[in-house]
């Protein structure tokens, strides 16, 4: 593992400093790169993919994030050729609304197997949604026990904020365990969902 610092560094330095590491790697292994702001985790985790390695992230403290980076053997052409950029910009207000803790309607066990795959493929967008609100029986997802709570994570610590229903927390006992974002209310939601340019719902 290479640990690199880019605290307090303006893009395109993390971006730079992490690309160099994946280099001085020389085949498998993790870059773990500490950054203070939401655009460089994006940028790195940008840079990360290119370079063909699969991408966690998470933040640590406030101001505080740390991206990881693992690779496999035979990337470094891919690593050379990632690109180097600061072109991450801001979000267009697209949030997603999870109401329960599986997808469509059949198989109960299916549905759920299809709710995890859905958080980690909006997990891998290319612009990660502003907003991801969670009610009624979506409010177990991110709670302790989730299965989807580390996509949940690294798209918390990309800036994606985590509200979840403080009534169904309640309704569920689920208040106290509560493992990821904020407690919201129903005004909020309304007022997310009416400003919202796109609603996505599984």
């Amino acid at each position: 593992m290479i640990q690199v610092n880019a605290m307090g560094d303006a893009c395109p330095i993390p971006v730079i400093k992490a690309k160099k590491a994946l280099q001085e790697l020389g085949g498998a292994g993790v870059v773990e790169v500490q950054v203070d702001n939401e655009i460089a985790v994006q940028n790195v985790t940008k840079l990360g993919r290119e370079s063909g390695g699969e991408v966690t992230s998470e933040k640590t403290g406030e101001g505080a994030y740390v991206v990881r980076i693992q690779v496999g053997e035979g990337k470094e052409e891919q690593i050379a050729q990632a690109e180097v950029s600061c072109d991450v910009t801001a979000r267009k207000n697209k949030i997603v609304v999870v109401s329960s803790d599986r997808m469509g309607t059949g198989n109960d066990e299916l549905g759920k197997v299809l709710m995890k795959g859905f958080l980690f493929a909006v997990s891998q967008l290319d612009e990660l949604p502003q907003t991801i609100l969670f009610y009624n029986g979506g409010a177990t997802l991110t709670a302790e026990g989730s299965d989807s709570l580390e996509d949940l994570k690294g798209m918390e610590a990309q800036g994606v904020e985590i509200r979840t229903c403080g009534t169904c927390l309640d309704y569920y006992g689920l208040k106290e365990k509560l493992a990821v974002g904020t407690v919201t209310n129903m005004y909020s939601i309304v007022e997310t969902m009416a400003a919202a340019d796109v609603v996505l719902r599984p």
